[in-house]
């Protein structure tokens, strides 16, 4: 089994992260590559940024997914997830989507808990979409700087800790989820520091693409993933611009 792993952010340390916490959870006949958005953001935190990041996750899929049996997205708000099952061949994943399913199937409500204030309104519209708002106990962020991104787990290991136990006490979560690519294998790190189980969303995407793959599922022909229909195109990477022309 061959997994294509794409991080939409441009940060180098973001995919070895991911990449790290993806590795122990697959299983030992499954082949994990992981790649880089060659253009756009540090780390997607807006709408914006998501919007730009959901434009390259396409056209990084477009280019790959043919050598691959699955494919994840490996940014929270899940960028481009709903464009990328419409075009692709194959199953595609996203991070924010696994990890809130895994955690329901260990508690009745979640709490997201990440690292930065400004994520916290695109977070809110991922659980949303994915029609997860009843299951969701609430959202807590941190509010204070960071040095780099790849070193946000470390830098604020403890004060994501403590954030999860008001989530837990004040808001009534079941589960934490730890949400975002730099939080990729905290999880494992603090798992003993939490009084609830913890979600690793990357760790819950390689087992849920790993799913998908074993339950060998057919394209729709109907329904909203359904493939839109074939047309011409200008000025788009080649690699979309035939997926959308079926050529």
């Amino acid at each position: 089994m061959r997994l294509l792993l794409v991080n939409p952010n441009t940060s180098e340390s973001l995919t070895a992260l991911l990449a790290a916490a993806a590795f122990p959870a697959a299983s030992p006949t499954t082949q994990i590559e992981a790649i880089t958005a060659p253009r756009g953001v540090p780390y997607i935190a807006t709408r914006a940024d998501a919007v730009f990041g959901a434009a390259v996750a396409i056209e990084m899929l477009a280019a790959h997914h043919q050598r691959f049996d699955a494919a994840i997205i490996a940014a929270f708000g899940d960028p481009g997830l709903g464009a990328a099952r419409e075009l692709m061949s194959i199953p595609v994943v996203g991070l924010a989507e696994a990890g809130m399913l895994a955690a329901c199937l260990l508690g009745r409500r979640f709490g997201i808990v990440s690292f930065a204030v400004a994520l916290e309104p695109w977070y809110r519209e991922c659980v949303a979409w994915h029609g997860l708002e009843g299951r969701c106990s609430g959202i807590r962020t941190l509010d204070s700087p960071f040095s780099a991104i790849g070193e946000v787990q470390h830098e604020k290991a403890d004060l994501l800790v403590a954030l999860a136990g008001r989530a837990i006490r004040e808001d009534g979560a079941d589960v934490i989820v730890l949400a975002g690519a730099p939080l990729a294998g905290l999880a494992a790190l603090v798992r003993d520091r939490i009084d609830v189980p913890v979600v690793d969303c990357m760790a819950a995407a390689v087992k849920q693409a790993e799913m998908l793959v074993a339950l060998d599922p057919r394209k729709p022909v109907a329904g909203t993933y359904r493939r839109p229909a074939y047309k011409e195109s200008s000025g788009l990477d080649p690699s979309v611009a035939a997926l959308i022309s079926g050529k």
